[in-house]
């Protein structure tokens, strides 16, 4: 497994396993301590694992935490997803930069996503099974949503909203939710 840095977002890293593949299928690790360690991350901070399955063309997203914020490992386990990061961060160099990604089971890639940015993700295939690791347990009155299709933020979606929840339909634009902040 290796990290590799992104660019984009300060304090993003994609984290690239090494499958090994044959005749039964394949095997590789997700995660592995000493590789996030290696880019000054606590692999014990993570407290808490979830998994979301989408069918194609769901949007879910744009999805912010408050107060302290949260750090994620996300990764598709299962299809395939066009995931993006915002980041809003007031002091980084990479604030307000959108970085967008195309996760899939096929590679297992883990992306690393610093607190303080948003979050969403739209599933490419029929089903798409999405890891999350985040480093606070869930506090839902943290919760921020920023709507999807914001022309601030201008993200490129692939494929036409087949389906989204409530909250992030009537989610207010970044603008709004700065004011707030």
């Amino acid at each position: 497994m290796k990290a590799i840095p992104v660019p984009a977002v300060a304090g993003a890293y994609l984290f690239e396993p090494t499958p090994y593949a044959d005749e039964r299928g394949f095997f590789c690790r997700t995660f592995d301590a000493d590789v996030v360690r290696s880019v000054g991350l606590d692999p014990d901070a993570f407290v808490q694992d979830s998994l979301s399955r989408s069918v194609k063309g769901v949007l879910r997203g744009l999805h912010l935490r408050s107060g302290a914020g949260e750090a994620k490992l996300v990764r598709c386990s299962y299809g395939r997803i066009f995931d993006v990061v915002v980041d809003l961060r007031p002091q980084s160099p990479t604030y307000r930069t959108v970085a967008t990604f195309e996760l899939s089971g096929e590679t297992q890639t883990t992306l690393h996503i610093p607190a303080g940015c948003a979050h969403g993700f739209q599933a490419l295939t029929g089903t798409a099974d999405t890891s999350y690791r985040i480093d606070r347990p869930h506090d839902p009155s943290e919760d921020v949503t920023i709507a999807f299709d914001d022309p601030e933020l201008a993200v490129p979606w692939p494929l036409p909203v087949t389906s989204m929840s409530r909250r992030d339909r009537e989610a207010p634009s970044l603008a709004e939710v700065l004011k707030h902040q």
